[in-house]
């Protein structure tokens, strides 16, 4: 154990709520308890034990981000590890490198609570390191993984006009058949998230693919379009559209 963990652990238990415990462990259908700490008074304790506990190296970080994760009775110590995962101070101990660390939380973690708030650090991953990442996203896309698939398909979700749509759609693509209701939703999350960027170029992805998309991929896709076109012209980079329906065969 390593002292961060100790004290986090020590400050969880001193700010616990038991009253509200159960009604968070039923929310999230968790066979972890709970403190019951809310998502303020968590992050306002994280910051508390962070500044009172520097650590000193990457190495230090990547043991203390472990000791949260691994040694965890309860669900607050693993929201404490995603904590210090992101925590401003350790950017630059998040390289390729460590992503090995950043797929066995997604894996072992296996909820949504943990795995979107991961997905976005994978994506600033992408977003520095493209052609070590690229190839990476890729694999997971077909990967037995249910939670890596959905990492592959949102991790781009804060992109914008930065996103890469041929990774998008090649990620996509392998999972369109697929009947999970948190792959589903992801791909509806994703594409709707770029339609604020480009709604048309979204339109015409989600006609193309309208066969072999779930009708809940198809209803998050799609659910503000009709309220953006009107202040968007079609995008002339995809010439209205005519590559989008190519794109489907990607992978």
């Amino acid at each position: 154990m390593t002292a961060l963990g100790n004290a986090m652990r020590s400050a969880l238990e001193a700010g616990a709520n038991p009253g509200r415990a159960p009604g968070m462990q039923a929310y999230m259908k968790s066979e972890m308890p709970y403190r019951g700490i809310t998502a303020p008074d968590m992050r306002a304790i994280s910051r508390r034990v962070f500044a009172g506990h520097p650590l000193a190296s990457c190495e230090e970080w990547h043991a203390a981000v472990l000791d949260l994760w691994r040694g965890a009775r309860f669900r607050e110590e693993r929201y404490a590890a995603i904590e210090l995962l992101a925590h401003r101070l350790h950017r630059d101990c998040r390289r390729p490198d460590v992503l090995p660390l950043y797929e066995e939380m997604i894996v072992t973690g296996a909820w949504w609570d943990y795995v979107d708030g991961i997905a976005h650090l994978v994506g600033d991953l992408l977003r520095a390191h493209p052609d070590e990442m690229r190839p990476v996203m890729r694999a997971w896309s077909t990967d037995k993984d249910m939670w890596k698939r959905r990492v592959s398909i949102i991790c781009q979700i804060s992109f914008k006009k930065d996103t890469d749509l041929d990774l998008l759609y090649a990620n996509i693509d392998p999972n369109l058949a697929e009947r999970n209701f948190f792959i589903r939703k992801a791909i509806g999350w994703a594409l709707r998230s770029y339609a604020w960027t480009d709604p048309d170029e979204v339109a015409l992805y989600v006609a193309a693919n309208a066969a072999r998309m779930s009708g809940l991929s198809r209803r998050e896709a799609i659910k503000n379009i009709a309220r953006l076109r009107p202040a968007t012209q079609p995008s002339p980079r995809r010439g209205g559209g005519a590559a989008s329906p190519a794109r489907t065969v990607s992978r």
